[in-house]
């Protein structure tokens, strides 16, 4: 199931250091960046293997996720919030601000294989 986990940061009059280092179950195999979204919905989708931690870098965003029997809605709009996205948590990201820079860390290599569109019951 989804859920979020609060990522360590240090603050001091310079600024912000956040850390991610021993809160991602699982070893980081690929990284990619979603920014620039107009109005659009993206994700749409679960997946057979693969697990996942957003991080939403700058602005904010909105994650829909359906598990099959709970439905949860998670607001990144900060970059130390991390929400972990299990294999079969199907989810949409919406309401992405103009600013927004959403960070996604994955447990697998890209497989087109590994998605499933088809949305719960």
């Amino acid at each position: 199931m989804a859920h979020v986990v609060d990522l360590k940061t240090f603050t001091d009059d310079r600024g912000n250091l956040t850390v991610i280092e021993k809160v991602i179950p699982f070893d980081i195999k690929r990284i990619f960046y979603i920014y620039g979204v107009d109005d659009s919905t993206r994700g749409g989708h679960r997946h057979h293997k693969t697990i996942q931690a957003a991080i939403c870098l700058q602005g904010h965003c909105t994650i829909s996720n359906n598990t099959g029997v709970e439905k949860q809605e998670f607001v990144l709009d900060s970059p130390h919030k991390c929400l972990i996205l299990d294999p079969n948590d199907w989810h949409t990201m919406h309401h992405f601000s103009k600013d927004a820079i959403l960070m996604v860390l994955a447990s697998e290599f890209f497989d087109p294989n590994d998605y499933i569109f088809e949305p719960y019951d």
